[in-house]
């Protein structure tokens, strides 16, 4: 495995435990932001917001400079089902028989 990889790899690992977008998907938060949630997240903490979990009803990552970008990369994967979610869209799925 040549190196760019491992370290891709082991970036991705460290951030996944604490990803700021994964956190924030089932935060029972009235009012709290959905749309690149989880970037909002991170930059909030890196700007010294003091309260994240009455804002995003979840807690900023332990190191938020790293989770950033791949938090913005999730959230820009996640960004349909967040509008459908903003705009009050139920996107229901029903199994066949």
């Amino acid at each position: 495995m040549n190196k760019v990889l491992r370290v891709w790899l082991a970036a991705v690992l460290l951030s996944s435990s604490g990803c700021a977008s994964v956190r924030t998907l089932d935060a029972a938060q009235a009012g709290a932001p959905v749309i690149y949630s989880g970037t909002r997240l991170d930059w909030y903490s890196l700007q010294g917001g003091c309260y994240p979990m009455e804002r995003f009803g979840a807690y900023a990552p332990k190191y938020p400079a790293l989770d950033l970008p791949f938090s913005a990369l999730l959230d820009t994967l996640l960004l349909p089902w967040a509008l459908a979610v903003e705009l009050g869209i139920g996107l229901t799925v029903q199994g066949g028989r």
